[in-house]
């Protein structure tokens, strides 16, 4: 690959670097990281601080999917897009300590940022379903209250209306309002989470691997040329 020369630097330690991941791509990664753990660890206890941080996922996740498609090169989704049998392989190899190295993102590290990509658009979508329902609030509330009705069914309904008292009238409309959606959202984050456990253990068995810290490359932007 050629690259230009203003993009390889020669630090002290006297190995070529190149620049690889631009600004907008560290930031997102970063940015995001610290939402998703913030949400995941405040949810209900501190209920603003969790949305907040679930609008900043949802924001930089629709920021990174257009980003995919006309960033540079190693953050285009073209960069890293793999057949699953090609993602299976490097896994093997990874292993198996034989795993060829990737200046942008390897196999098994563009589907896992498919897969986060997903998993965090999901659990934000639940999670802003939740808070309609729940809450009234957020910018799917309108779109909730049009569509109640037509989610409760008749036999719902019913049911509602033959509950004992107020109290269990109250507890099952909160619960047909926010429960499918609450599971939903629990469900997805957990999810979620599994994978970034995954993505870091990844990142740990790549670097030594390969020699090489990754997460300290997503931080500077530039890694070994060679």
């Amino acid at each position: 690959m050629t690259q230009n020369a203003t993009d390889i630097s020669t630090p002290v330690s006297g190995a070529a670097t190149v620049k690889v991941w631009d600004i907008f791509v560290r930031v997102s990664h970063w940015t995001v990281t610290v939402a998703f753990f913030i949400a995941y660890f405040t949810e209900d206890d501190i209920l603003t601080l969790h949305v907040w941080a679930g609008y900043t996922i949802g924001v930089f996740v629709v920021l990174h999917i257009v980003w995919g498609g006309v960033g540079p090169k190693h953050a285009r989704f073209s960069d890293f897009m793999y057949r699953p049998f090609k993602v299976w392989q490097y896994l093997l190899k990874l292993i198996s300590f034989r795993a060829k190295r990737y200046l942008g993102h390897s196999p098994a590290g563009g589907a896992m940022t498919f897969a986060l990509l997903i998993g965090l658009a999901a659990t934000v979508w639940t999670g802003l379903e939740l808070y309609a329902a729940e809450e009234n609030a957020g910018p799917l509330a309108s779109i909730s209250r049009q569509i109640t009705p037509v989610v409760h069914s008749e036999a719902a309904l019913i049911a509602y209306a033959r509950a004992d008292d107020g109290n269990d009238r109250d507890e099952k409309h909160g619960k047909d309002d926010g429960g499918l959606w609450e599971d939903l959202h629990e469900l997805l984050a957990n999810l979620t989470l599994t994978l970034v456990i995954i993505h870091i253990g990844g990142v740990l068995l790549a670097s030594i691997v390969h020699r090489e810290n990754l997460a300290r490359a997503m931080v500077t932007g530039r890694k070994r040329a060679e």
